[in-house]
C-alpha cells in the first residue's frame, strides 16, 4: 500500500470575542435602556410632590376622630391654602378670601363644586350645622382638587443645625 503525500489539516483561527455579533449589541443596548428607564421610574415614583404630601395630610385629618367638625374644616382650609401656595404663584393665592377663594379653588376642577357645592362649607361651616356625610363629600372634593394640582416637586430639606454650629467659633 502506498501512502499519499497529503498535507496536514489546517484549522481556521478560533473565533474572536471582539467584535461581538449584532445580537449582543442589541442585548447590550436593551439592557442599558432598561436600567436607565428603571432608574428614571424609581426616581419619579420616589419624588415628593406637593400633592402627595397634602394627600397624606388629608388622610391623617380624615382619620383623626379626636377633632370636632369645626376644627377639621379649619385644618382642611389651611391645608388647601398651603397646597395652593406651594403649587401656584404666591401673588395669585395669598390674598384670596371668601367667594374669591372658593372660585379660585374651582378653577382646576372646571366645575363650581367649591363655590356652589359642598365646598361652601369652608366659608360658612361655623354658622351652620354640618353632618358627617357633608364632611365625607368635602374631603372627597378636596382629594380631587389636590390630585388636579400641577406636579410640583418639593425640594429636599437641608439640615441647617450642623451648618450653624460649624459657623460659630
Amino acid at each position: 500500500m502506498e501512502t499519499l503525500p497529503l498535507r496536514d489539516i489546517h484549522l481556521p483561527d478560533p473565533i474572536s470575542w471582539w467584535p461581538p455579533a449584532i445580537g449582543w449589541w442589541i442585548v447590550s443596548v436593551a439592557a442599558v435602556l432598561l436600567i436607565a428607564t428603571a432608574v428614571w421610574l424609581i426616581r419619579r415614583w420616589r419624588q415628593v410632590t406637593v400633592a402627595k404630601l397634602a394627600l397624606r395630610e388629608l388622610d391623617a385629618l380624615q382619620k383623626d376622630s379626636t377633632l370636632g367638625m369645626t376644627e377639621k374644616l379649619r385644618r382642611l382650609s389651611i391645608l388647601l391654602r398651603r397646597a395652593g401656595l406651594s403649587a401656584y404663584p404666591r401673588e395669585d393665592v395669598a390674598g384670596l378670601t371668601g367667594e374669591g377663594w372658593l372660585e379660585w379653588l374651582d378653577r382646576p376642577l372646571g366645575t363650581p363644586r367649591f363655590s356652589r357645592g359642598v365646598g361652601r362649607a369652608l366659608l360658612d361651616a361655623p354658622y351652620r350645622p354640618v353632618g358627617d356625610a357633608d364632611m365625607d363629600r368635602l374631603i372627597t372634593l378636596c382629594r380631587d382638587w389636590l390630585k388636579a394640582l400641577p406636579r410640583t416637586v418639593v425640594p429636599p430639606r437641608k439640615n441647617s443645625a450642623p451648618q450653624q454650629a460649624a459657623a460659630e467659633p
